[in-house]
């Protein structure tokens, strides 16, 4: 029997494309597992950033309310397993293992990409848990995702920002329609983005859909108690902030709690769920503070958006002492730019040089950094691991080491931290 480390091994060989956008193959095998229509209900999150953290609100306030609920997101930092999870655990080895099973016995000569074997083995996991609802979070796009091949109740779109372009389109107008295409006909379709693409409005309007926009069906506004929610006529008031930091994580809540009262029919969640969700979800790798001197912070941020969402919250929690940065970055990644919106923060750069194809060089990375204007001290590693101890043995107890730039810079040092590997 294989072990799951041999399947993800096989299904990263199966397809020549890392990434090959399209639903037919999806859909077909889908059809033959009795999936194309699961028997639990379907939220999809789609969007640039804050997808992950939307997924976490989700789940949080509704297994506050006592739903067996499933999640599903993209990608993982340590293990593979914490793309699915039930009622917050994540999925065992031998859950996955029998789910790629099923699905080899049933695709027959259909190919399939990783994140698409991963998607169908998500989709079965979480049929064999039986669970009341799955959130599921769009890998790229959404029009053309493996997870769109599956129709939600309800849909949102965090924010529209530019990544992904070689396939996504070069601007916020091309992004928008493919993130509108998990919308559908009379069906509830929130947007978190405060200023969205007129191309998404007008799909929502072309395809039928509900639409609610932030700032104009539903918002979120401090007070001196907390926070306050308005969805249409409806207002909660005195809300916690959420566990998450910075300011975009409550645009974040917004949507959730948008999302979750257009479903109140079927899954109605009290004021005490709502609290209970907001101050309990968690996802590794968003601004994660880890305690001890110096402070160490890790964020995924690896596009221009989130690192303004990340710049925007250290500047919210200062520190005495220097900010030192633990930064390694993929080559088809706006590195110059990223670079250029954390410079004022950063008074001292060590890139994590990473494996793999998609890896940024030495070199490159530190022309990057200079094109956007790091005129700072920088030292290159061989590997995250090494930058993270180089900056931790620069840095005072009074200092701060700020990791960010990829989900492998994050997830390396959270498994060089927490060999367990249980982010």
């Amino acid at each position: 029997m294989r072990s799951l480390g041999d399947w993800l091994a096989w299904i990263e060989k199966l397809h020549p494309r890392t990434i090959e956008l399209g639903l037919e193959r999806v859909a077909a095998v889908l059809e033959r597992m009795g999936l194309r229509h699961p028997p639990f209900t379907v939220l999809t999150v789609g969007g640039t950033n804050g997808k992950g953290s939307t997924v976490a609100l989700c789940d949080a306030m509704l297994r506050a309310a006592g739903y067996r609920v499933g999640a599903y997101t993209s990608p993982h930092l340590i293990r593979y397993n914490e793309r699915v999870r039930v009622d917050g655990v994540m999925a065992t080895d031998a859950e996955l293992t029998a789910a790629f099973e099923r699905i080899e016995a049933s695709r027959g000569q259909t190919p399939l990409t990783y994140f698409e074997y991963g998607t169908l083995a998500a989709l079965d996991v979480l049929r064999e848990k039986d669970v009341d609802i799955a959130v599921l979070e769009v890998g790229m796009g959404g029009r053309l995702d493996a997870v769109n091949a599956v129709d939600p109740v309800a849909a949102v779109v965090t924010s529209i920002g530019i990544d992904h372009t070689a396939w996504l389109g070069p601007d916020r107008e091309s992004i928008g329609r493919e993130k509108a295409g998990i919308f559908r006909e009379n069906v509830p379709a929130v947007c978190g983005d405060a200023d969205p693409p007129r191309s998404l409005l007008d799909a929502a309007r072309e395809v039928g859909a509900r639409l609610y926009l932030l700032g104009r069906d539903f918002e979120a506004e401090p007070a001196t108690n907390g926070w306050n929610f308005r969805f249409g006529a409806r207002v909660r008031t005195g809300l916690p902030y959420p566990r998450l930091r910075g300011a975009h994580q409550l645009r974040n809540a917004a949507a959730a709690l948008a999302a979750l009262e257009t479903l109140t029919d079927r899954f109605p969640v009290t004021q005490a769920h709502i609290r209970e969700g907001l101050v309990t979800a968690f996802v590794p790798g968003r601004f994660q503070v880890l305690p001890g001197a110096p402070t160490v912070v890790l964020d995924v941020a690896h596009n221009v958006e989130a690192a303004r969402a990340l710049a925007e919250t250290l500047r919210q929690h200062r520190v005495a002492g220097r900010t030192l940065a633990v930064f390694g970055m993929l080559i088809d990644k706006p590195i110059a730019e990223v670079a250029a919106v954390m410079r004022p923060l950063i008074d001292e750069w060590h890139v994590a040089v990473l494996d793999g194809a998609r890896a940024a060089t030495a070199e490159q990375s530190v022309q990057a950094l200079k094109q956007g204007g790091v005129d700072r001290p920088v030292a290159c590693h061989a590997g995250a691991h090494a930058a993270f101890e180089a900056a931790r043995h620069a840095a005072g107890a009074g200092d701060r080491i700020v990791v960010f730039g990829s989900f492998y810079t994050v997830g390396g040092i959270l498994a060089h931290l927490d060999p367990a590997g249980s982010p």
